[in-house]
């Protein structure tokens, strides 16, 4: 297997992480789904519980909220889910530092898609929106602008959901 990278990308609720894992099902009878957000509580608990029961037995579930390369993922096809929580936990663990944050995330990122796999990475437009009221939201705005940049960048494919409809961009 060929290294590959594909980005879904769009806003809130635009298909993305339907459009990924159905892909992956599509080049894999057992891809891996890597959750990469932080669980807070027990109703987030029962949530991500939920989310993999719906998942079903052909995936593998891995859960890591930062340190994504310690996955072994090498000839697999991988869904990361999501780029925006990822970002978020190195955001908040480096007291809103965005130049610290964006400097662990590329490195981590880099660490990560050295494997040969087929790696597909979600993640969310926020900037398309309204300017955020508080400072601290336009720095993590700020942010993941550019994490998506750099991620598109290194993308083979890059596919833009708007309204459940996938547009390719690249």
């Amino acid at each position: 297997m060929k290294r590959k990278l594909i980005l879904v990308t769009g806003g809130q609720r635009s298909g993305k992480s339907r459009y990924a894992q159905e892909l992956a099902l599509h080049l894999s009878e057992n891809p891996v789904y890597l959750a990469t957000s932080r669980v807070w509580d027990e109703e987030f608990k029962e949530r991500v519980k939920r989310h993999q029961q719906d998942r079903g037995a052909q995936w593998t579930n891995l859960e890591e909220e930062k340190f994504i390369s310690k996955c072994d993922v090498r000839g697999r096809v991988v869904v990361i889910d999501c780029v925006t929580l990822w970002s978020t936990n190195f955001f908040f663990d480096n007291d809103s530092d965005v130049d610290k944050s964006l400097e662990e995330i590329k490195e981590e990122f880099d660490r990560f898609t050295r494997q040969e796999a087929t790696f597909i990475f979600v993640t969310n437009e926020i900037g398309m929106g309204g300017i955020a009221v508080e400072p601290v939201q336009r720095r993590f705005t700020d942010l993941q602008g550019w994490v998506n940049q750099y991620i598109g960048r290194a993308a083979d494919e890059v596919v833009l959901m708007v309204s459940g409809i996938a547009m390719r961009v690249k």
